[in-house]
């Protein structure tokens, strides 16, 4: 069977191409807390650390330390430190952290939708 290309991306319509461009954005995102930090500092606004974990809730302090870690190096969140006593840690998003909101929110919406549709099947 031949691929067939997205007119706009290019990209292959499964099997998708290598690397996969999908498969690198889902990588930066996924996993079971990420979104949630994401949502929360859009929402919310700059946070501190206590802050994003009373408001993940269930999130261990390891894994908000690491899923923060990640989203840093993905240039998804930035983490701002004050030179201040006691010292103060701030994460925000970056303006590609923002991008983001709008597709999760569509995302988020499709859920729905999918929900819905087997609630009224079952």
């Amino acid at each position: 069977m031949e691929k067939q290309k997205d007119k706009n991306t290019g990209c292959g319509i499964c099997p998708c191409s290598d690397p996969c461009p999908l498969r690198k954005a889902v990588g930066m995102i996924g996993g079971r807390w990420k979104t949630g930090i994401i949502c929360t500092l859009y929402v919310d606004g700059r946070q501190r650390f206590s802050e994003l974990s009373k408001k993940t809730k269930g999130i261990t302090g390891a894994m908000l330390s690491s899923s923060l870690k990640e989203l840093i190096d993905d240039g998804i969140v930035v983490r701002e430190q004050y030179p201040e006593i006691p010292p103060r840690v701030e994460y925000s998003l970056t303006d590609r952290g923002r991008s983001l909101f709008p597709i999760l929110n569509e995302l988020s919406k499709w859920a729905l939708n999918i929900k819905d549709e087997t609630e009224t099947e079952g």
